[in-house]
């Protein structure tokens, strides 16, 4: 396992959830919600919390069908991550697949007692929080980088 502290990015239309991790890659935790709207904003308010990170890498949540199939909305998640690498690099951007994360969000929110309208404004955290979880388990298991790494196009 690499060590060094990642972050999560789970890409949204009206919010974009980020999730950080300690050094050791042990324990993934929610950092904020970002308004995703408007998408330069966006985009420099990730940039100054990969500064005051400093991740070894930042892993965004590709939507892929439960058949595996990617649509529109990963179409969107790709054209995001290409600027955001850009805007980034040289710190490498990794696209791993999300598929229920929110899901599983949502239903540990409402678990914990988290009430629906309340938890709109968390729980694109939560999911950022369940996609990094899962991209630790994964290097974890298999010595190996999660999912797929973006090429920056210039």
């Amino acid at each position: 396992m690499r060590r060094g502290r990642r972050l999560a990015v789970d890409v949204g239309d009206a919010r974009i959830g980020v999730a950080s991790c300690d050094p050791d890659g042990i324990l993934a935790t929610p950092v904020e919600t970002v308004p995703g709207r408007d998408v330069p904003a966006a985009h420099r308010r990730l940039r100054q919390i990969v500064e005051e990170y400093e991740p070894i890498e930042v892993i965004l949540g590709l939507p892929r069908s439960l058949g595996g199939g990617e649509g529109p909305a990963a179409a969107k998640v790709r054209d995001f991550a290409q600027v955001f690498a850009r805007s980034i690099a040289p710190v490498p951007v990794r696209l791993v697949d999300e598929r229920m994360t929110t899901v599983t969000a949502a239903q540990g929110m409402r678990a914990s007692g988290v009430k629906s309208k309340k938890g709109r404004s968390v729980i694109d955290q939560a999911a950022a929080v369940v996609i990094l979880q899962n991209a630790l388990e994964s290097e974890r298991a298999s010595g190996n980088p999660p999912g797929e790494g973006v090429e920056v196009v210039v």
